[in-house]
């Protein structure tokens, strides 16, 4: 409606214009043509720089506070309520509004009729969706915006590798032995995204060829990149300021009806979640030999979702030779569904599970004894994202 009204203003303005200039015209003399043609150039350009000026001051958009306000007010964010909504009633919060949402399913459908007009995305997922025209692609290019949640300064840390403690002091060469060989697939996926994309697509993909490089892109700089946006040069390092913000927001926002469980997660500690041992000691291997031998060879992974560019570097790992490199015959097992990677790494279904820290804290909370022994992704992928249209200021 608005881009019509501006339209009907412009058009209007042209049409008083035309106007003036017959009268202009009609009222001179031969000897005032110049100065009349003159004054209606001058007229004219007077009034199209004020119809620019109006229309710049109209087309200004919102802050993020103010975008965030308007659609907590009309009851329009979305999430999807599996762990990473409490950045969103973090960032809520700071701004003043409720934590309440709405549910947003797996599709941005929400997103596209207006029901949700600030919804849940994640950047190597879900943004590329809404972005760009490929298959399954909505198409809205440069017309939105984001809402960075590490900008915003409530971001909390995703994708880990994480074991039980009791696997970890039975079988510590296995666990460095897996950190070292996925951690050098990690590395040789961000450098090498195309091929790594390929890769992902050859192990069963989720998603088309087109979206899987998409994700893998930006993947990469989750990896190489931590949540005040400098280069990260140790993969799978646990950024302590990362992990204690994260930990903080789990305990401020995850609500748990088990009184016993509440008061575990309120007393825990970084040291009740993960140990850096593992990693600093296959971080600091030079080769293979000082790894030591692997007490278990044959592991399983769990993943969190489905094959897809999100788990690039375990992929690559496999594909490249480099588990088997250290004595591993790794079994990579996709998540979705009513899979729970926290259960099947617990109840020793699987020996190594990938999940979000907020996950690991909760399933501590609740009895569980898990232990994060590398963290992958140095940074939040999850962004929220409008349409410019909806929020323009008046």
């Amino acid at each position: 409606m608005k881009k019509i009204i501006k339209k009907w203003k412009k058009t209007l303005s042209m049409f008083l214009i035309l106007i003036m200039m017959v009268s202009l015209v009609a009222c001179g003399g031969s000897g005032n043509e110049t100065s009349s043609s003159e004054s209606t150039e001058e007229s004219t350009e007077k009034v199209e720089s004020s119809n620019e000026e109006a229309e710049s001051e109209s087309t200004e958009e919102m802050t993020n506070e103010e975008i965030i306000v308007k659609a907590a007010e009309e009851g329009k964010v979305g999430n999807w309520g599996l762990g990473n909504e409490y950045e969103v009633q973090a960032l809520l919060t700071k701004y003043g509004c409720g934590t309440d949402f709405l549910s947003q399913d797996f599709t941005m459908d929400g997103f596209d009729d207006d029901s949700i007009t600030l919804a849940s995305a994640m950047t190597y997922n879900e943004l590329g969706l809404v972005k760009n025209d490929y298959e399954g692609g909505y198409g809205y290019g440069d017309s939105i915006g984001i809402i960075d949640m590490n900008d915003e300064g409530v971001a909390m840390l995703e994708d880990n590798i994480f074991t039980t403690r009791e696997f970890a002091t039975n079988n510590p060469n296995t666990v460095k032995a897996f950190i070292y060989a996925s951690l050098k697939g990690w590395e040789y996926a961000c450098e090498n995204p195309e091929e790594a994309a390929e890769i992902v697509y050859k192990y069963g993909s989720s998603v088309s060829s087109e979206h899987q490089l998409y994700m893998a892109k930006e993947v990469k700089k989750l990896v190489e990149t931590d949540t005040r946006g400098n280069e990260v040069k140790d993969y799978g390092i646990m950024d302590e300021e990362a992990m204690a913000q994260t930990l903080k927001l789990a305990q401020t926002y995850i609500k748990l009806d088990d009184s016993t469980a509440a008061e575990r997660l309120a007393n825990m500690t970084l040291d009740d979640i993960r140990d850096t041992q593992y990693w600093e000691a296959a971080n600091l291997s030079k080769d293979i030999s000082e790894i030591g031998t692997p007490e278990k060879t044959s592991v399983k992974l769990q993943l969190k979702w489905l094959p897809q560019a999100q788990f690039m570097g375990y992929y690559v790992a496999l594909d490249k030779g480099y588990y088997e490199e250290v004595g591993l015959d790794v079994e990579i097992i996709p998540g979705g569904g009513d899979i729970a990677e926290t259960t099947a790494v617990n109840n020793g279904t699987v020996d190594f599970g990938v999940t979000w820290v907020s996950n690991l804290i909760s399933a501590n909370a609740a009895g569980m004894d898990l232990l994060q022994v590398a963290q992958v992704y140095q940074r939040s992928g999850l962004v929220l994202v409008y349409k410019k249209d909806n929020f323009m200021k008046d």
